[in-house]
């Protein structure tokens, strides 16, 4: 299987005391999910901004599709991956379209306006993902969902092989972050090749090929995601206790699932001699549990 993204001994800083990527290494393969994660500083978006061009590193190679990012123009390398960031505002009164046809900008030269080829692609996708009804609408007056399935459409229709994604789910309610993973995993059954930052194990145990694990700039580990996710590992990489536990849905074999092993207790104080001591009558304290 051919690797779309072969990342080795990669490592960037902003001076002499400031390392931010220490010899990282990493492989995605066609039709691949991978998920990086980490803690906040970890070197997470560091690679990322090295890996889209917005950062060159000092050492080490990057090879997209096959083609060493260091001999690739801008437009070349838009070609070849496409990005989608936590967040995104604009000042300007885009629609959703208009956002859209805007991944179709590595095809065309600089004095090139939108055709009606491009302006129809981006529909198209717009409507594959469930949101062709709000094209005309506003990108400022959209969800939090809904602007991110406007920039993951904005991405596809860039038609790159390798696709980024810094943190998608951030920020959004439950029902958008699985339609948002949902989403992806069909896109990688489709061939594209994935690579995820989260801050959510159980998004790797659950939807990942493969999971890097990244702390003070540094891979880890590296991996089948069932086999590098382990609650030794994620206690080491948070700093906080954690469990996997084993669940499954009717039909389906036992998946993995990583909670904090840390409960809420709830104490009625009610029944207590410091009735009166001005605190709620229903405390909260936590309680790792054994």
């Amino acid at each position: 299987m051919a690797l779309n993204i072969d990342i080795a001994e990669l490592s960037f800083s902003f001076g002499p005391m400031s390392h931010r990527l220490r010899e990282v290494s990493l492989e995605v393969a066609e039709g691949e999910l991978c998920c990086l994660l980490g803690p906040n500083g970890a070197g997470k978006t560091t690679l990322i901004r090295c890996l889209i061009g917005l950062l060159t590193p000092q050492s080490g190679t990057l090879r997209i599709a096959g083609h060493d990012t260091a001999d690739l123009a801008p437009r070349q390398l838009a070609r070849l991956v496409a990005y989608v960031p936590q967040n995104t505002t604009t000042v300007f009164p885009f629609t959703a379209l208009d956002i859209a046809v805007m991944g179709r900008t590595p095809h065309m030269r600089i004095t090139d306006r939108p055709s009606v080829g491009d302006r129809k692609a981006a529909q198209g996708m717009l409507d594959r993902l469930g949101i062709g009804h709000l094209a005309r609408r506003s990108f400022a007056q959209l969800s939090g969902g809904e602007r991110q399935l406007t920039m993951l459409a904005r991405a596809l229709v860039q038609e790159a092989p390798v696709l980024v994604l810094d943190e998608p789910t951030a920020a959004l309610d439950y029902g958008n972050e699985v339609g948002i993973l949902q989403v992806v995993s069909e896109l990688v059954s489709d061939g594209r090749s994935v690579l995820m930052t989260t801050h959510q194990p159980n998004h790797a145990l659950m939807w990942a090929d493969r999971a890097v694990l990244m702390r003070d700039g540094s891979v880890v580990a590296s991996g089948q995601a069932d086999d590098v996710i382990t609650a030794e590992r994620l206690c080491h990489l948070y700093n906080v206790p954690i469990q996997l536990v084993s669940a499954s849905m009717q039909g389906s074999q036992p998946e993995l699932i990583c909670m904090p092993a840390v409960r809420r207790v709830r104490r009625d104080l009610r029944d207590t001699p410091n009735h009166d001591t001005g605190l709620p009558e229903e405390g909260v304290r936590d309680e790792v549990r054994e």
